[in-house]
């Protein structure tokens, strides 16, 4: 009867690993400001604890492989993403909208202009297509024009008015629009 319950806690979470190695598939982007490249996947024996590699589903049940190289990660910091859902995007523009400059400018500053710039690309990549986004498209692509491709410290804070009128501009949009985030 032990061996029957070893067999089974060990079938249970070799499940719970799969399920989520399944979940958690997707590779993070690494911190583009340190330059790092993404960490390699641990090993077996290091998730799970055990000496005894697991081997890889085979036939129909087969996960797909992850060993395809991920993109190159952006040069700039404030530059967008990859794959990101309108959404998730209009999400994370809406975690700025309580911050401001008070505590960290710079940081505050680089990151509303890299979520809208997120923004901007989701929605040119939606299934929906950068039609259905006429106005907040066109208002970063005017926030950009100002921005003339600076996105130092300096530049964003002699544009702070602009980026967050941008910013809020686009939030309202959106909250106008509620099919196209949820």
């Amino acid at each position: 009867m032990i061996h029957k319950t070893s067999v089974r806690r060990a079938a249970l979470v070799a499940a719970a690993l799969a399920a989520l190695t399944v979940s958690c598939g997707t590779t993070p982007e690494p911190d583009a400001a340190a330059g790092a490249p993404a960490p390699a996947a641990p090993a077996t024996t290091e998730a799970t604890g055990s000496a005894e590699p697991t081997s890889a589903p085979e036939g129909s049940d087969a996960l797909p492989d992850d060993s395809t190289p991920s993109p190159a990660p952006p040069a700039d910091p404030s530059a967008p993403g990859t794959g990101e859902k309108v959404r998730d995007a209009f999400a994370t523009l809406q975690a700025t909208l309580n911050d401001s400059c008070a505590t960290d400018c710079e940081y505050f500053l680089t990151r509303v202009n890299k979520e809208l710039q997120e923004l901007d690309w989701a929605m040119k990549n939606d299934p929906k297509g950068p039609g259905h986004f006429p106005e907040p498209i066109q208002k970063i692509e005017e926030l950009n024009k100002t921005l003339a491709g600076d996105s130092s410290y300096k530049n964003l804070k002699d544009h702070q008015k602009e980026l967050i009128g941008t910013r809020d501009f686009i939030n309202t949009w959106m909250q106008d629009h509620p099919d196209d985030y949820r």
